[in-house]
């Protein structure tokens, strides 16, 4: 089976834990929604943020989701002047049958902007998004820090 690429990107309100991990786990509720990924089928992630985001790991939102079996990395991302602040971005490592032209990529908030030619998603209800979320949060995945 075929490993694919699929990305996303976000920006977080704030540098808090609490925005960063509701930022990230909207991006990567909507990319798990976009595409029909299973965790099982995710081999592994990276998670970036602009260095002006370092309150919390964004990894910890995927855990948050029951991840707790995937490979997951967070690291910044270079600073570039210029460049988009309190920006959270996912590569996920998916094996997957779908071709690479049918991959939704998922750029959404501020990053939309980064790709405009990825940035196609119909509405998102975003109260609809919170309550997926919490249906499938658990409590028990905390910082270790």
């Amino acid at each position: 089976m075929p490993c694919r690429g699929v990305r996303g990107a976000t920006t977080a309100e704030a540098n808090t834990s609490e925005e960063i991990l509701k930022a990230t786990r909207q991006l990567l509720a909507l990319m798990v929604r976009q595409n029909g990924i299973d965790e099982d089928d995710v081999a592994s992630a990276i998670f970036t943020t602009t260095e002006d985001l370092d309150a919390e790991f964004p990894a910890l939102a995927a855990r948050q989701l029951g991840w707790l079996n995937v490979a997951l990395m967070c690291v910044h991302e270079l600073d570039v002047p210029g460049s988009l602040r309190r920006c959270i971005r996912i590569l996920l490592h998916w094996n997957t049958q779908k071709s690479a032209d049918e991959i939704v990529h998922v750029y959404i908030k501020e990053a939309a902007n980064l790709r405009p030619d990825r940035s196609k998603l119909p509405p998102v209800d975003w109260g609809e998004l919170e309550k997926w979320i919490a249906a499938h949060i658990d409590d028990s995945a905390r910082p270790i820090r």
